[in-house]
C-alpha cells in the first residue's frame, strides 16, 4: 500500500495515464498500462480521474473479443469501484454494467474473467463507502437486472461451469446481491436458480466455500413468501441442516444456514413444521454450542428459535429439552446485539425475562 501511495504522490498515476492515451491500438502497450493502472489504484480508488474513466470504458468498448485486455479492465474497474461511490456511478453512468454484462456473455466460458466479471457486478451494488451517507447500491441491482437481464445471465453462465467450484461460488453470490426486490426472488425460481443451486448443495456438500454461498444466496431470495415455500417443497430445509451438521465446526457456514433457516420459517407455520421435523432447531442450538463467541451465529440462531415458537407454541417444550434457554441466556449475556432477539426468544418459548424499563418518564432516569 505504501508504495502505490508514494507513487500517486510522485504522479507515477500521471504518466501510466499518458501512456495509455498513446497506446493507440497497440495491445501490448493497452495491457501493461492496464496494469499499471490496476496496481497503482488496488487500494486507491481516489486516483482515478474522468480521463482515467474515459479510457477504462473505451478499453471495454473497443476490445469485447480480447479476453486478457477484457480481464485487465475489469479487474481495474473492481479496484477502482472498491469503497468509493463516486467511481460507482460514475463508471455506471459511462455504461459499465452494459459492458460487464457483455463480458460474461460473450466470454461464457472463461472461468477467470467470469469471476472477475461477477466480482465487478457484485461491487457495484456494496454500500461500503464511509464518506457518502447513501449510496446507489439498491439502484445498479435493479438495473443489473432489469436492463441487462442480470440474473438470467448468471444463473445460465453457472450451468456452464458445474465442475468448477470458484466459479460457481461468485455466481451464487453475485445472485444474492441482486434479489434486492420480491419478484427478483421469483425470478431465480422461474429461471432454474433454486433448483440449480439445491443440486450444488446436494453434490457439493464438501466444498465449504460453494456451501456458504449457496445457503447465502438460499437465504437472499426466501426474503420472498412464495419462495419460502418453493425452497421447503423441494427438500431445502433438509438441505441446510445436512449442510450445518457436516460444517459444525465452520462458523460462516453455521451463520449462514441460521440465517437461512430463520427466514423460512419467518411467517410460516407449515415451514416451521418441516424444520422442526429435519432437526433445523436442534441444528441452530448444535451451531450455538459450536460458536459461543460469533455474535452473528448466536443472533441468527436465536433467530430460528424465535421464527419456530412464535407461532407454534407447541414447539417450545422439545426446544426447552434440547438445551435452548441455557444457551440462550447465555448468548444474551455475551454478545449485546443479541439482546433483543435473545428475549424475543425466551420470552416466545414461555421462559421468564427480565424486562428493563429504560424510562419511566422521570428526569435522569434513563437506563444507559
Amino acid at each position: 500500500m505504501a508504495h502505490r501511495y508514494l507513487a500517486g504522490q510522485k504522479s507515477a498515476y500521471p504518466v501510466v495515464l499518458e501512456a495509455w492515451k498513446m497506446c493507440d491500438g497497440e495491445r501490448e502497450a493497452l495491457l501493461n498500462a492496464l496494469y499499471a493502472m490496476s496496481a497503482l489504484t488496488d487500494g486507491q480508488p481516489d486516483l482515478l480521474e474522468g480521463v482515467g474513466q474515459e479510457l477504462l470504458i473505451r478499453s471495454l468498448q473497443n476490445n469485447l473479443k480480447d479476453a486478457e485486455v477484457t480481464l485487465f479492465a475489469i479487474r481495474l474497474a473492481r479496484h477502482v469501484c472498491l469503497k468509493h461511490e463516486q467511481n460507482r456511478q460514475d463508471l455506471v453512468k459511462a455504461g459499465i454494467l452494459r459492458h460487464l454484462a457483455q463480458a460474461i456473455s460473450h466470454h461464457g466460458t472463461d472461468p477467470d474473467l467470469v469471476r472477475e466479471a461477477c466480482s465487478a457486478l457484485r461491487i457495484m451494488t456494496f454500500d461500503d463507502d464511509i464518506r457518502v451517507p447513501f449510496g446507489h447500491a439498491h439502484d445498479h441491482a435493479k438495473m443489473i437486472v432489469l436492463e441487462h437481464a442480470g440474473l438470467k445471465l448468471l444463473i445460465e453462465a453457472a450451468k456452464g461451469f458445474t465442475d468448477n467450484n470458484l466459479v460457481l461460488s461468485e455466481l451464487c453470490s453475485t445472485v444474492a446481491r441482486l434479489c434486492v426486490r420480491n419478484e427478483f426472488c421469483q425470478d431465480v425460481v422461474d429461471l432454474g436458480g433454486l433448483n440449480f443451486m439445491l443440486a450444488l448443495l446436494a453434490d457439493c456438500i464438501d466444498h465449504q466455500e460453494l456451501v456458504k454461498q449457496v445457503l447465502n444466496a438460499i437465504k437472499a431470495i426466501a426474503g420472498n413468501d412464495d419462495v419460502k415455500d418453493a425452497i421447503v417443497s423441494s427438500g431445502g430445509t433438509d438441505l441446510i441442516v445436512l449442510a450445518m451438521t457436516r460444517h459444525l465446526s465452520n462458523t460462516q457456514i453455521c451463520d449462514q444456514g441460521c440465517a437461512a433457516l430463520a427466514m423460512l420459517a419467518l411467517r410460516k407455520p407449515e415451514n416451521c413444521k418441516v424444520i422442526m421435523e429435519g432437526g433445523g432447531a436442534l441444528a441452530a442450538l448444535q451451531a450455538m454450542k459450536a460458536h459461543p463467541k460469533d455474535a452473528s451465529v448466536q443472533k441468527q440462531a436465536c433467530m430460528v428459535i424465535r421464527n419456530l415458537v412464535s407461532r407454534t407454541r407447541d414447539y417450545s417444550q422439545p426446544i426447552l429439552e434440547m438445551g435452548a434457554e441455557s444457551l440462550i441466556l447465555q448468548a444474551r449475556c455475551t454478545h449485546k446485539d443479541c439482546d433483543d432477539v435473545a428475549k424475543a426468544a425466551l420470552r416466545d418459548l414461555g421462559c421468564k425475562v427480565e424486562l428493563r424499563e429504560l424510562w419511566t418518564g422521570q428526569k435522569g432516569s434513563l437506563v444507559h
